[in-house]
């Protein structure tokens, strides 16, 4: 089953220029795709999400073949300029943690074949450039979503959480292109907030 929200028109953004993004928020019950528009501006417009629930009746090849010609639809209907995911978080159910690597292989694999480049991103590291707060709740990030673009209607929690990880990639874009603009005029970098970064006990820092 795919759920959808899509804005009238969102496929074809119009004034030209801005960069397209497809974030992703792998799972085998659950994948959750959002796109936004980064503007010349700065800002970052909402184009559509949805959630791709494949069948638990179906065995595990046909759940993962599911994800990915959904996956590999919308990226015909959006024609996204990079993809970012989700970088899974290995807790203590490694079952849990395997089958959720292998739905994010199956978008990764869909993203290759669209010659998408791919930026992976933890949970900590979306949440802190979402909400400002990388221990923040999935409510917390997903009313900040609400917030940030913001949305048309109310969309599934699966949904509120790959527009994350798309205004994280937004927003990391962002500072890459200031640096680089910055660099080009040689002059020093503006003091902005990095690309957060998290350590091995799971702490963020800048």
């Amino acid at each position: 089953m795919l759920e959808r929200n899509r804005r009238s028109g969102a496929a074809s953004p119009p004034g030209g220029g801005a960069l397209r993004v497809l974030g992703i928020d792998p799972g085998m019950g659950a994948t959750g795709f959002g796109v936004v528009a980064l503007e010349k501006d700065g800002t970052i417009r909402y184009l559509g999400s949805g959630v791709i629930r494949p069948s638990a009746r179906q065995v595990f090849a046909s759940r993962l073949w599911k994800i990915f010609l959904d996956l590999r639809r919308q990226i015909e209907v959006y024609h996204p300029h990079l993809m970012g995911v989700e970088r899974p978080f290995f807790g203590k159910n490694v079952r849990s943690a395997m089958m959720l690597g292998q739905a994010r292989g199956v978008a990764v694999l869909a993203a290759a074949e669209a010659g998408l480049p791919v930026q992976e991103f933890s949970p900590l590291e979306v949440k802190q450039a979402v909400a400002g707060y990388g221990r923040a709740s999935k409510e917390q990030v997903q009313a900040m979503v609400q917030r940030l673009l913001p949305l048309p209607e109310r969309v599934a929690a699966d949904a509120a959480d790959a527009l994350a990880v798309a205004v994280c990639v937004g927003h990391s874009f962002r500072w890459q292109r200031r640096v680089a603009g910055s660099s080009a005029r040689g002059t020093p970098p503006p003091m902005l907030r990095k690309p957060v970064k998290a350590n091995r006990r799971g702490e963020v820092g800048e």
